[in-house]
């Protein structure tokens, strides 16, 4: 049985008053992709954030229960924050390129986060080989000197992810990393989130029903701040157990 990445025990998590997580229990398996799908404001994007602590960052968030990514409780206070995002890759929605050069951008997480930034050959090597796992590596080999926001939205995409790659984390969290492509580009997002596979552990939030079937391995179904089910995703699209689940599939609501 394939090792737990991501343990979430009786998470709840409020915006000041408002409840939007409710003791969620998760076991999410090491090196596969994993779908969080359900109506807008069911807590998706809340659960994701937690798992990279973004969400402390506001004042008024307060948690209870824990996450533990392999094994380690990230919001044990013993815990490095630094530590947490080395491990913990994020992809949000929109393509956020640093306003640097494509060169700058892919090497930007391993110079802050490296002691030895190594010799120039060496950052060479990891420039090249995170833009090969991207597949982006021979549309800029020729123009890595340019800005990184001159490239389309789906290579703005695939860069975002190839810079959190030199960091080596081992799980990549991506929050609807398609939702601002074309069809095209959202084909070449999930092409590549595909072949990250196994080497990464994946939680990807979508809306897009379809995509969840083809992209993922691992379906989870949420509805108000609750996990609903969990299951393979071809047995939820298929057979699912639950009411609410057929009825979100099918369309009768969200």
């Amino acid at each position: 049985m394939p090792e737990l990445a991501i343990q979430t025990n009786k998470l709840s998590l409020w915006y000041g008053d408002f409840q939007a997580l409710f003791d969620v229990d998760l076991d999410i398996k090491q090196g596969i992709i994993t779908s969080l799908i359900g109506p807008s404001g069911c807590g998706k994007s809340t659960l994701l954030r937690s798992v990279n602590r973004i969400n402390e960052r506001l004042g008024y968030v307060r948690i209870k229960g824990s996450i533990e990514v392999l094994g380690q409780n990230i919001y044990d206070p013993a815990v490095e924050l630094i530590q947490v995002r080395k491990q913990i890759g994020m992809v949000f929605q929109r393509p956020n390129p640093l306003p640097l050069s494509i060169r700058d951008n892919v090497l930007f997480g391993h110079r802050l986060h490296s002691a030895e930034r190594g010799s120039k050959s060496a950052q060479e090597e990891i420039l090249e080989g995170a833009l090969r796992q991207v597949l982006l590596w021979d549309k800029v080999k020729d123009r890595l000197d340019s800005r990184a926001t001159g490239l389309s939205l789906e290579e703005q995409q695939k860069l975002c992810i190839a810079r959190l790659l030199p960091v080596k984390p081992a799980v990549l969290l991506m929050d609807e990393p398609c939702s601002a492509l074309d069809p095209t580009g959202t084909e070449a997002v999930e092409e590549l989130i595909w072949q990250l596979r196994g080497q990464y552990t994946i939680l990807i939030v979508t809306h897009n029903m379809a995509q969840a079937r083809r992209a993922s391995e691992e379906c989870i179904f949420m509805l108000l701040g609750k996990v609903i089910e969990h299951t393979p995703t071809d047995e939820m699209f298929v057979t699912p157990v639950h009411k609410e689940t057929a009825d979100y599939i099918e369309g009768r609501y969200g």
